[in-house]
């Protein structure tokens, strides 16, 4: 199967063909540094690491990211904190950075900052201007969005639809607009606001302007993936094709994608609904990993919920693929892998197809991940079977051959799992401590204590150990 991707662009899923055979040149909108990373940028993020991480299995990848690092918002926390605005950009690229790395998400090839793109910021503005497209008022420049015809192709608005539910109010900005929806390329400077010198007087960047300039800076004047949020598609990328491809005259990007937003028990993620949450809040009460699975078991254009529910369910389902994950490490030597040829990805194509298949569906992680359960939980089995009857139901080389489609399926999705870090519940309780309740159990249930055998019972199940009663009176014990 053909890898197809759902190009917003055209609305519909086309086969993805790069512009240059084995070379993919991909884009993302980056985060405006001013304050921590909540669960809707770690949604972004971790679907486009994905998404990079499965175009690399198949073509080299160019990966830009951009960072916006001036901006009202900056400005304003810079303000309140009695600092600068490069202190707070920063501050908050670094724990940006921090946050990525625990969900291992990959870095980018390159992370431009608007602050380093104002030379290429004002060339292209002075070249709209050239070309009519914009226009210079009150030291502010616009962009003229009557002059480009195709306006509103990406997010299907139009702007005689627009202008007809416009409110009507027009403030001091507005007045120096020749039309209502042109939106600023330059802003002038205010007072004690950091500038830059530039035709039109001091001032700096507006934010649509700096990507455009940022993507032809690193990518070209036309890529393959223009990737952000579904917020971003209208106004900032819609926006960003009339600078571009008014300024250059080709097209900015071949495939346009968005993800989903996050609701927080069935509300969308906002301030305003005190359902805020950042990153490193959720770090402290779950596996940066189960937060990854919970956000690719759905696919990466609808909307998730986050409920408790949820992210309890995607613990649980992380600890099963980490067991699969670690299988090598806690047997490999014991079924003798080392003495066996390790197997390419040629020798599971059996084994990934299915994974493979989804994943060529416009990257429909949520039927992937159930090829990667199977086969997790297969291995889980067989860890049991060692662990208990002293020997595997499957041969040695069929066990790593399961293993190593679990690992390409795994890494493809950005899955990291350290023995070291394991803390399941099942480990939190040695096996001696299990056989010795096991026993207790078994008295209990000889002295007719039925409520003290279920009270042992259900706190191994706590424990992540299920108890499996025997024919001729014994308990087997496996994690669960």
């Amino acid at each position: 199967m053909t890898l197809r991707i759902y190009n917003t662009l055209s609305r519909r899923k086309e086969e993805f063909i790069p512009i240059n055979a084995g070379m993919v040149k991909m884009y993302v909108c980056g985060v405006t540094v001013y304050d921590y990373c909540h669960l809707g940028h770690a949604r972004a993020y971790v679907v486009w690491d994905m998404i990079r991480r499965y175009l690399g299995t198949k073509y080299q990848v160019q990966f830009v990211q951009n960072i916006t690092d001036i901006d009202d918002k900056i400005l304003k926390r810079a303000q309140e904190r009695n600092t600068t605005m490069q202190a707070i950009a920063n501050q908050f690229i670094a724990t940006y950075d921090e946050d990525m790395a625990r969900l291992n998400i990959a870095p980018a090839n390159v992370y431009p900052r608007a602050t380093e793109s104002i030379p290429e910021i004002i060339d292209l503005i002075q070249k709209l201007i050239d070309q009519d497209y914009a226009y210079a008022s009150g030291g502010d420049v616009y962009y003229a969005v009557q002059k480009f015809p195709s306006y509103g192709k990406l997010s299907g608005r139009k702007l005689a639809d627009m202008q007809a539910g416009a409110s009507g109010r027009v403030d001091e900005q507005e007045e120096q607009k020749r039309y209502p929806f042109d939106f600023a390329l330059w802003k002038s400077a205010k007072p004690n606001e950091p500038f830059w010198e530039s035709p039109w007087g001091n001032g700096r960047p507006g934010w649509h302007i700096e990507c455009s300039a940022m993507v032809r800076s690193h990518l070209g004047e036309t890529i393959d993936i223009h990737a952000g949020g579904a917020d971003l598609q209208f106004p900032h990328h819609e926006n960003e094709i009339a600078q571009s491809e008014a300024g250059y005259g080709k097209n900015l990007a071949k495939y346009w994608m968005h993800n989903g937003f996050v609701n927080i028990d069935g509300e969308k993620m906002s301030k305003s609904l005190n359902n805020f949450k950042t990153v490193r809040d959720l770090f402290g009460y779950f596996d940066p990993m189960a937060i990854r699975l919970f956000i690719l078991q759905a696919q990466y254009r609808q909307p998730i919920d986050f409920t408790e529910d949820a992210i309890n369910a995607a613990t649980k389902g992380w600890e099963t693929i980490r067991d699969g994950m670690l299988f090598a490490a806690d047997f490999g030597t014991k079924l003798g892998w080392q003495n066996l040829e390790v197997a390419d990805r040629n020798s599971v194509a059996d084994a990934i197809a299915g994974f493979e298949e989804a994943m060529d569906d416009d990257f429909n992680t949520s039927v992937a991940i159930s090829h990667v359960f199977e086969l997790a939980k297969k291995l889980r089995a067989e860890r049991n079977s060692i662990s208990h009857a002293g020997k595997a139901a499957a041969s040695s080389e069929v066990l790593l051959r399961e293993w190593k489609a679990l690992s390409y399926m795994t890494e493809v999705l950005g899955f990291v799992a350290d023995i070291c870090d394991r803390k399941t519940s099942s480990e939190s309780i040695s096996e001696v401590e299990i056989e010795a309740l096991i026993q207790q159990r078994i008295e209990a249930k000889k002295a007719k204590n039925y409520q003290e055998g279920d009270r042992i019972r259900n706190y191994l199940k706590d424990k992540g150990i299920t108890l499996v009663d025997q024919k001729d009176g014994t308990t087997r014990w496996l994690k669960a």
